[in-house]
């Protein structure tokens, strides 16, 4: 009885396990040195962070409200990098077995345009970057001959890195910088 219980307690963990997202690895830096005086969050407001997928990611995963920016415009910048594999194949050989196979990548940019603060306040949205579609893999891929067929390989495109960005109108430098990568 014990064995029947263990055995359905660990299939049970791998279903939960197999059935959940995948979650980039993330790393988020603060620095209001780069925004206006006296920016601060809002007491209340989420954390930022960033939820992602194999195709698909989304910075902040919910939006966010800092304080004390004056009257300081930011703009909200995300860029997503997604690879797949490319098979390329002769047209003189067995149509079954690609001649050379590489990966490719593409980077997928959203921006918030420019955020306007209303009585010292900046609210973030989210942002979202999808992977492009495999055709679009195969417009940009290449193949060592111009003869060779490029094609996606099924399921193989993926997100590899992603950077969210805050940076204020006449700083260098983000104020809030999120960065993740394939876990």
């Amino acid at each position: 009885m014990k064995r029947l219980a263990l055995v359905g307690a660990c299939s049970l963990l791998v279903l939960v396990l197999w059935g959940a997202p995948a979650y980039a690895v993330q790393t988020v830096t603060i620095d209001f040195t780069n925004a206006p005086q006296g920016t601060h969050f809002v007491t209340g407001t989420p954390a930022p962070s960033c939820t992602a997928t194999a195709t698909s990611v989304t910075c902040p995963t919910q939006a966010f409200e800092l304080a004390g920016v004056g009257n300081k415009n930011a703009t909200a910048t995300l860029v997503a990098e997604f690879s797949a594999i490319v098979d390329c194949f002769n047209p003189g050989q067995n149509p079954n077995n690609p001649v050379e196979s590489h990966t490719q990548t593409i980077a997928v940019t959203s921006t918030s345009g420019l955020l306007s603060p209303k009585n010292g306040r900046l609210t973030i949205g989210p942002l979202t970057a999808t992977a492009p579609s495999p055709a679009e893999f195969q417009a940009q891929a290449t193949c060592p001959n111009p003869n060779w067929t490029a094609v996606v390989r099924p399921g193989s495109i993926l997100l590899v890195s992603f950077t969210f960005t805050v940076t204020f109108v006449g700083f260098a430098a983000p104020a809030i910088t999120i960065s993740g990568t394939d876990p």
